[in-house]
């Protein structure tokens, strides 16, 4: 057992959680009024992919549980932002695709977040955030990796 080493492990763990909770609340609260993070997470996603996505892959790509996701894709369709039909080639599955209306709930949230994000980069500086990004990517491989094992 290495101390140091642990104590390193322990500070790097705490900034990390730390940040990601200061993050999530400032960005949550500029969201337009009821929309959570995690449908602007799902909306952004399927903006960003040309291809229909099931429940099941929805999930594994944000790390949360089926019903986690099955949740969100319910108030995501409820409120219009997302298609959700049957898989024609497999009855038992079902395809979700982002609405127009989904495109612009997620547009009107880009517009209020991304000056809060802009800020933060800004504030830290170019160089410092270019430095830190490949860092925060292997870790998160890392993690990603260390996730599939058994």
């Amino acid at each position: 057992m290495n101390t140091v080493n642990d104590a390193l492990a322990i500070s790097l763990l705490s900034e990390l959680i730390t940040t990601d909770q200061l993050a999530r609340a400032r960005l949550s609260k500029a969201l337009p009024k009821g929309m959570e993070l995690s449908h602007f997470s799902v909306l952004n996603h399927l903006a960003n992919t040309s291809a229909e996505r099931t429940p099941a892959q929805l999930a594994r790509s944000f790390h949360v549980t089926k019903g986690a996701m099955t949740n969100t894709l319910g108030k995501l369709e409820a409120a219009g932002h997302v298609h959700i039909r049957p898989d024609w080639d497999d009855a038992r599955r079902k395809l979700v695709a982002v609405s127009p209306a989904g495109r612009a709930a997620r547009d009107a949230a880009l517009q209020v977040i991304t000056p809060i994000i802009a800020e933060m980069t800004s504030s830290l500086g170019a160089e410092k955030v270019r430095a830190v990004l490949p860092i925060l990517r292997e870790l998160r491989v890392r993690l990603e990796q260390d996730d599939t094992k058994p």
